[in-house]
């Protein structure tokens, strides 16, 4: 099998946000057959359709880093029980266009975050609504909801808790085969 380009999409645009810890997390633990990397969206200006004419570079530059992408995984905070705006600004932006969305029948997977015991998943099923909307199939098994992300790091963002390692690992290896099996052009 030749190995997918995953873009982790991180809905936090803060530095040291614990979305953006479980991010490098989950690329430094991802399998031979996953190449992750971080998509930036936190220099993308709001999306209007006045500019879609001549979109700015920002835009051009995330439409095109996703369309280089075999599969997504998003990794989001939840803000008001959904998602950040600045996430649903970057959906918006790789959506349009109307009829030219860079996310059609992209395989994605959701990894919702948060220091409390909900596990986020509000944010973590809007997503999910959305990309039905957008049609991207999302890796149902295993959910992820990461609660109590303050106590999974170190003072170096390094990942310390090893349940939650062994459970990163089975994400992502779960993942990369049914992204494999999902692939856009498998239909």
């Amino acid at each position: 099998m030749t190995a997918l380009r995953v873009g982790i999409v991180v809905g936090s645009l803060r530095k040291e946000s614990f979305s953006r810890k479980v991010a490098n997390a989950l690329i430094s633990l991802a399998p031979a057959l996953l190449r992750c990397s971080v998509v930036e969206i936190g220099d993308l200006p709001l999306y209007n359709e006045d500019l879609d004419g001549e979109p700015p570079a920002a835009w051009v530059r995330f439409r095109a880093e996703i369309k280089e992408r075999d599969a997504l995984v998003f990794v989001t905070p939840e803000y008001n029980r959904s998602v950040p705006g600045c996430l649903k600004n970057a959906i918006d932006v790789g959506s349009r266009p109307q009829g030219k969305s860079v996310f059609d029948g992209l395989p994605a997977g959701v990894v919702s975050v948060t220091p409390y015991k909900l596990g986020a998943f509000g944010a973590n099923h809007a997503l999910r609504q959305s990309f039905v909307f957008l049609n991207m199939p999302v890796m149902q098994q295993p959910e992820a909801y990461i609660g109590g992300a303050a106590d999974l790091f170190d003072d170096k963002a390094m990942l310390v808790s090893e349940e939650t390692r062994k459970f990163f690992g089975k994400f992502l290896a779960s993942f990369a085969s049914w992204a494999q099996a999902n692939r856009r052009g498998n239909s």
